[in-house]
């Protein structure tokens, strides 16, 4: 299965190992104890977003944001994103953070073109996360899996990321993880999160490796599962084991987004 479960399914499986770091592949991928975060949340924000206002506007997706999050209080939002959740402020708060990535994923199935999944990612940080990291981090990572949707090989991949967002992707895993630890920069997480892609074999081994690098496992789990869902599919073992945790509402935004756009 392709499509945003790749990250609905990343944030399941790291659930668990958010503040419970590991620096090994070797564990159960998803132990009775998962469940989702705001991660899922904000990903089916944007997919609600989209399948209910084809003008994609700004206001509309505040107001989707507020809306679902508020419904699930204790999901795990950012101190400062959670202010802005149950304020009456629509403004961004120059946020950096690797939240604009984490719930990119659904432009990248929407937009028809690189340039149009662009635009759509930069709308999609700007209502709070407009700070020019975090901007960067929900481009490239919606740029990678749309590149990786239409068919693009993993050296075009890493040259498009290289090239326009100045991230180096020519680290190792094995280099990385001994002295990684956990980290919210988009800045600090994104490149890492698109190399754990990079040294894939599945979409599995890509959510494997995000994890095993110790930090914000969940949000590095989803960044990575949302290219890699784009570019393997997701085992259908996987999906079932990790959908069973989403509620009914969140189950029908999924169902309703993938029934407009997959």
């Amino acid at each position: 299965m392709k499509g945003i479960v790749g990250a609905i399914c990343g944030d399941i499986i790291g659930s668990t190992r958010e503040f419970n770091s590991i620096k090994t592949k070797e564990f159960e991928l998803v132990p009775e104890n998962s469940h989702f975060t705001d991660d899922t949340i904000l990903t089916l924000s944007l997919a609600s977003w989209l399948v209910n206002d084809e003008s994609f506007s700004k206001d509309s997706l505040i107001d989707e944001i507020k809306h679902l999050c508020s419904e699930y209080p204790r999901a795990g939002y950012g101190g400062r994103f959670k202010s802005w959740i149950f304020s009456n402020d629509r403004d961004a708060y120059n946020s950096w953070g690797n939240g604009s990535a984490m719930r990119v994923s659904p432009v990248a199935w929407v937009g028809t073109s690189l340039k149009e999944v662009e635009f759509l990612a930069k709308i999609s940080a700007e209502v709070t996360h407009n700070h020019p990291e975090g901007i960067k981090g929900a481009v490239a990572t919606a740029g990678s899996i749309y590149l990786a949707k239409t068919g693009k090989d993993k050296d075009y991949i890493k040259k498009y990321v290289e090239k326009n967002f100045d991230y180096d992707l020519s680290r190792k895993l094995d280099d990385i993880r001994p002295h990684y630890s956990f980290e919210v920069s988009c800045q600090k997480s994104v490149p890492e999160a698109i190399i754990c892609f990079l040294e894939s074999n599945s979409y599995e081994d890509t959510v494997r490796n995000a994890i095993s690098l110790g930090g914000d496992a969940d949000t590095q789990a989803a960044i990575g599962g949302s290219i890699a869902a784009a570019f393997y599919d997701v085992p259908e073992s996987i999906v079932d084991d990790c959908l069973y945790y989403l509620d009914d509402t969140l189950a029908n935004i999924l169902k309703e987004f993938n029934n407009k756009y997959l």
